[in-house]
């Protein structure tokens, strides 16, 4: 049960050797522990619940923009070719693709942007932190355990992903310097050790730059196909322009639907294999010929290379001015916004508001942690909406639904 077609480089994880669960459980016969962790994954509630979750365009802005859902299946695919070609195990990160997103608040950003000022006195909140609670506390489905009980490679691939959370020393690092790892993470860590301060494998590597990779093509597809900005416009991004250019050479004439098309298969593809080359190089340089080393290297191994990197850069800076800060995107994120803060203000006056189940949970993690504990409890609740179930909560309690366009 090799999870790579070509067979498995020495620097790969491999599930027959993993760290093992929290909950000891008895192998399958016909499943790696990637490969049960992929599945435990897709057939979560929070999973399927990504299906209603916005990506940039609220779910009912049109049938054919990204969901967060179909972005996951995206990043998920990108990741596994990525896998493929670096000789890696397809299954882990696939299944580190599958959970990146699971945290996800309502309303995309906003949803997120929206609860971390609600917690700010508590600490604030993280969409990645709020997966690990999800995967090993909140989805209560097991006689067993609570969570899905997920590998430790599986569970180290979504937590550091983006790389270590803390220096050596356990100072935090990136964008932790200001207010330090999230709690969560950092009460996880002390039932399993997660080596916060080490690189994850590189299937995470492969399933972080695959999310990158799956957000710059699918936003500017569905940026053009919403007619937040156009064809002549994107040409001022110099990578996308000379990718127009090959098009316009290629099929002259071809109509703007299929322009679209073929400039997102061609961004999806000038990453991957750029992506797939420039990491081989970085093997080779770095001459890791394990997993322990590969998590010791002191930097990302799976990346693109500097062309490439400043060529995403641009794009992402496109789309921040011109589709993120669009004026019609910018007038649902501020009525999503009021949705997500008049909810938790509601529900943290008064939990028995929420469905019994969740006001049963508040009550006892206000009992062990005071006031914080009531307002992560409420924040876990209404992270875990859709967004038609937060508007259908906005209606029950303020008998007034906004009309988010």
């Amino acid at each position: 049960m090799d999870g790579s077609s070509g067979g498995r480089a020495p620097y790969a994880a491999d599930p027959a050797a993993s760290r093992g669960r929290l909950f000891p459980e008895p192998p399958s016969p016909t499943r790696t522990d990637f490969q049960r962790d992929r599945d435990r994954i897709i057939h979560s509630t929070a999973f399927r619940r990504l299906a209603h979750k916005t990506q940039v365009f609220v779910y009912h802005e049109g049938d054919h923009f990204r969901t967060r859902l179909t972005h996951t299946i995206e990043v998920g695919q990108i990741a596994r070719a990525l896998a493929r070609a670096l000789r890696l195990d397809e299954d882990l990160a696939e299944a580190v693709a599958l959970g990146h997103d699971l945290g996800h608040t309502p309303f995309g950003h906003t949803g997120e942007d929206a609860l971390d000022d609600c917690l700010s006195p508590y600490g604030g909140f993280d969409h990645n932190s709020h997966g690990l609670k999800i995967v090993t506390e909140l989805e209560r489905r097991y006689a067993d355990f609570d969570g899905l009980n997920l590998s430790f490679e599986t569970i180290e691939g979504l937590v550091k992903h983006n790389g270590p959370l803390v220096d050596a020393a356990g100072a935090p690092l990136g964008r932790w310097r200001k207010r330090g790892a999230p709690q969560a993470i950092l009460a996880y860590n002390l039932r399993q050790d997660l080596a916060l301060a080490r690189f994850a494998s590189l299937e995470a590597q492969a399933a972080a730059l695959a999310d990158d990779i799956a957000y710059d093509a699918h936003d500017v597809d569905d940026g053009l196909r919403a007619g937040l900005f156009d064809l002549a416009t994107i040409r001022a991004t110099p990578f996308i322009a000379a990718l127009l250019d090959e098009i316009d050479r290629l099929y002259p004439g071809l109509e703007t639907n299929r322009v679209i098309h073929e400039l997102s298969r061609r961004l999806v593809t000038r990453f991957i294999e750029d992506a797939i080359g420039e990491s081989r190089r970085r093997l080779a340089s770095a001459g890791v010929a394990s997993l322990d080393e590969v998590r010791d290297a002191g930097g990302t191994l799976v990346g693109f290379s500097p062309a490439l990197a400043a060529a995403a850069e641009a794009i992402k800076t496109f789309l921040f001015v011109h589709m993120y800060r669009h004026p019609s995107v910018a007038r649902v994120r501020e009525k999503a916004d009021r949705v997500v803060r008049r909810l938790f203000a509601a529900f943290f006056a008064e939990p028995a508001r929420m469905p019994a189940e969740w006001a049963q949970l508040t009550s006892e993690a206000e009992a062990r942690d005071g006031e914080a504990g009531r307002a992560r409890a409420v924040a876990d609740y209404i992270a875990g909406m859709t967004d038609r179930y937060a508007i259908a909560e906005h209606r029950r309690l303020f008998d007034e639904a906004p009309d988010l366009r």
